[in-house]
């Protein structure tokens, strides 16, 4: 395995706020400048009734020109909308470990200049029966963490619960603000409580794309 030359974890504050969204409009941009780039997500869960095209797999490969199943391994595929490990469990197949997971991220065997892993859920959801993304993205030992939030009622709160438990990776840490509404008071209240009074790095999806590429780009 090659790993990435620039490694970027994107976790999220919750489910559903976004997380394969952002990372395929990154992706996209990267690409769309002739950045060499691959997206992994070592474990993902649906509901039977999605469209396949819109699962997170899928989404992520249409957008770094991969496979899905190059994306996520299809064993890892649970067909369950629920934590990967509970819908394991429930679908009566082998629990798995958060080393499992970290082995069987297989990166291009030449270096791309940007490697994007995602995570499933919030920080703290369970990833695998011994750990949650926070223990996945310790073991993956990232250069840049990428964290995904909601820019509506309660995202200071989440945004500042789930830093608080990545600092102890010692990486650079960027708050994406997704769905954000330039028009909204609320939106825009937020974006400037957690950068001014709270020092964070910020940056809006619409909004930063180009910004956010340059990030995830540096130093690869």
């Amino acid at each position: 395995m090659t790993r990435p030359k620039r490694l970027v974890a994107v976790v999220g504050t919750g489910t559903d706020i976004g997380k394969t969204y952002v990372t395929a409009r990154l992706l996209g941009a990267l690409r769309a400048e002739g950045t060499a780039v691959a997206a992994r997500k070592p474990a993902q869960s649906f509901d039977l009734s999605d469209d396949p095209a819109d699962r997170d797999a899928a989404v992520l490969g249409a957008a770094s020109g991969e496979a899905s199943e190059t994306v996520c391994p299809s064993h890892r595929w649970y067909e369950v909308a629920m934590a990967p490990p509970i819908a394991a469990a429930l679908l009566g197949r082998p629990p798995f470990t958060v080393a499992d997971l970290v082995e069987e991220l297989q990166w291009p065997r030449r270096a791309v200049d940007v490697g994007f892993l995602e995570t499933a859920g919030g920080l703290r959801s369970p990833i695998a029966a011994d750990g949650d993304c926070l223990a996945l993205v310790h073991g993956a030992k990232p250069d840049f963490v990428l964290l995904v939030g909601d820019a509506g009622l309660g995202t200071i709160n989440l945004v500042r619960l789930t830093i608080d438990s990545l600092l102890a990776l010692g990486t650079p840490i960027a708050v994406v603000l997704n769905r954000f509404d330039e028009s909204s008071q609320l939106h825009r209240g937020n974006l400037s409580w957690l950068r001014e009074r709270d020092g964070f790095h910020v940056l809006r999806v619409p909004g930063d794309e180009s910004e956010l590429a340059t990030l995830a780009r540096k130093a690869s």
